[in-house]
């Protein structure tokens, strides 16, 4: 089939969000005037090196945040946030946090998550995450639609938890990475390959 996204695609639910798959998870926490908050997005990605940065995106909005989703307003306000990477073991946590709870409520304690400080910024963390980048926001940029927004931020710490390397290297498969697929669907990191580029 072929269809234009402006004429609708006919189907029971939108094929866009299970065709661009599997796309990792950041669980992004920012802290605000109304205190810690924790949410999952799937829209997330790293795009950069030197120095290292990365992005996510917020597509949707709440009736207590005007335009945007509670991460957006809290990084507008303090221009930082601490991207945590989901395990699998944490799966339903990451689910719960998820909600579109009220603007102030803590996803933390909502879900049972250790939370601790992090390093280079005012921000919590998810003290049992494989990984969390400290970021410090660069920009926020408005896409076409309402309640589009990107945020890039350059990553100003690196946490690592120590039963995630093996040999000096960052071991996925210690963890099982969760990612986000289409509807209600996600996967995990299993199995891994290596090829070697042809330049090399």
């Amino acid at each position: 089939m072929f269809y234009q996204p402006e004429n609708g695609h006919g189907l029971p639910h939108n094929p866009f969000n299970a065709i661009v798959t599997p796309r990792p998870i950041g669980w992004i926490s920012t802290r605000g005037a109304l205190g810690d908050n924790l949410a999952p997005y799937s829209f997330f990605n790293a795009v950069a090196y030197e120095p290292p940065q990365v992005m996510f995106a917020s597509t949707s909005a709440k009736p207590d945040r005007d335009d945007t989703k509670d991460s957006m307003a809290q990084i507008r306000e303090t221009g930082c946030f601490a991207v945590n990477i989901v395990e699998f073991a944490a799966r339903d946590a990451m689910n719960k946090s998820s909600g579109a709870w009220p603007a102030g409520q803590d996803e933390f304690a909502l879900a049972g998550i250790n939370k601790a400080e992090c390093d280079t910024i005012d921000c919590p963390r998810v003290a049992d995450a494989p990984a969390t980048l400290e970021c410090k926001m660069t920009q926020i940029v408005q896409l076409p639609g309402a309640t589009n927004f990107v945020v890039f931020g350059t990553v100003t710490g690196v946490h690592l938890r120590d039963d995630c390397l093996t040999d000096g290297l960052f071991d996925v498969t210690k963890f099982r990475p969760l990612a986000r697929l289409g509807y209600r669907d996600y996967t995990s990191v299993t199995d891994t390959f290596s090829l070697t580029r042809p330049d090399e």
